[in-house]
């Protein structure tokens, strides 16, 4: 069989099944230097668990170091959606959800750029601040 010259393109893993959206199992690993396979149930680690759209997003956060406000730049979204889909990506790896678990400055933060944006009234930031505070 002749060896063949084209590029290969490596494309990501679907993590759901195209017909019923079941999760995907890995099932074969192949070796392109020796040809070896291995056939077995292979589990794909906390992050393959992560559907396309949110390893795309995990990418982005992780080239801003982490930082949210840089995150929020880059792809145009607010503040309180980039913490809300860091908070679908740690429940997807199978973290407890517990949003209490935020650090308070990121908390602040989400509820002052609410506000900023129109989406809150002043008199729900205070009530939230309040809350905040009366668990602390």
């Amino acid at each position: 069989m002749a060896e063949s010259h084209f590029l290969k393109v490596s494309r990501p893993a679907p993590t759901t099944c195209p017909v019923c959206s079941s999760p995907l199992r890995i099932s074969r690993l192949d070796c392109e230097s020796c040809k070896t396979a291995i056939e077995g149930n292979f589990d794909g680690g906390r992050l393959g668990r992560l559907s396309r759209e949110q390893r795309a997003f995990v990418e982005v956060f992780l080239e801003c170091r982490g930082k949210i406000k840089d995150t929020e730049q880059r792809l145009g979204i607010s503040y309180p959606t980039v913490v809300s889909r860091l908070d679908h990506v740690v429940q997807a790896m199978g973290a407890p959800h517990d949003v209490e678990a935020l650090p308070a400055a990121a908390r602040i933060d989400a509820i002052l750029a609410a506000l900023s944006r129109g989406e809150i009234t002043p008199a729900e930031a205070a009530v939230q601040l309040k809350a905040m505070r009366e668990r602390t």
